[in-house]
């Protein structure tokens, strides 16, 4: 008998695709980043997974950034803030919900670099600045310095995470030569020409990650306490006018 050649399926008998939405495309994204890094999701990338075509994403996010940005709003849901509403010091507590969102950080080195300057506004953002803001006013710090503190806290955290993002497991051979390298030069520093370098050399090497970040947000809160904001503050470009901020001396 003469064998038939299977005949084409017909495309009405596949199975239908599945909607494309925002949220699915998130989702799909926060997927591939954990499977390959953030650094391989790109809009072709991200179109092939979802079986569509790049143009078609565009829909939903305007591009790299905005779907950047989207991420970390979502991974922002897992910074734990329980602190806010706990018992002890509330420095400590406020530190405990920074760390929480550096380690978020530290465990997507990729998102790290992008949330330098992404711009995440949704739920989970306001709900991380709103835990700040409740221990900065328990603490008793006047609002306008805890409004420009709480930014400076942020920026320190991601900032951190981002420098740290490739001393982390999985590090390049030449990130890690690199920072060898540093390490080096620093304790080799000629007494003669860098004198306070020779002279720090291992301090300046010293400590863990942990209490480096925790060392420097209470740097941050302490030096908020005692330094006051211009009397006069330009507008941001959310504001049309400037803003008269109350001396606190």
């Amino acid at each position: 008998m003469t064998a038939h050649p299977t005949a084409p399926r017909s495309r009405r008998e596949r199975p239908a695709k599945p909607a494309l939405t925002r949220e699915g495309i998130i989702a799909t994204t926060v997927d591939l980043m954990r499977a390959e890094g953030l650094e391989r999701v790109t809009m072709r990338r991200l179109a092939r997974e979802l079986d569509t075509g790049p143009a078609s994403l565009y829909v939903y996010v305007r591009n790299l950034a905005e779907l950047h940005a989207a991420v970390l709003e979502e991974l922002l849901g897992t910074v734990d803030l329980s602190p806010a509403g706990a018992d002890g010091d509330w420095r400590d507590r406020l530190v405990r919900i920074l760390t929480s969102y550096t380690s978020l950080l530290f465990e997507y080195p990729g998102l790290a670099q992008s949330a330098l300057v992404a711009r995440p506004s949704g739920k989970n953002y306001l709900n991380l600045g709103e835990a700040l803001l409740t221990l900065l006013d328990e603490g008793g710090l006047e609002p306008d310095r805890a409004a420009w503190l709480v930014d400076l806290l942020m920026q320190f955290a991601t900032a951190t995470a981002a420098e740290h993002a490739h001393r982390a497991p999985g590090d390049t051979p030449q990130s890690e030569a690199d920072w060898q390298a540093l390490a080096a030069r620093v304790r080799g520093a000629s007494p003669r020409t860098h004198p306070h370098i020779a002279a720090l050399g291992p301090r300046l090497l010293s400590g863990s990650p942990q209490d480096r970040l925790a060392w420097g947000f209470h740097v941050l809160i302490a030096g908020a306490r005692h330094t006051p904001l211009p009397e006069t503050l330009a507008p941001s470009p959310a504001d049309g006018g400037a803003i008269t901020a109350a001396r606190q001396d």
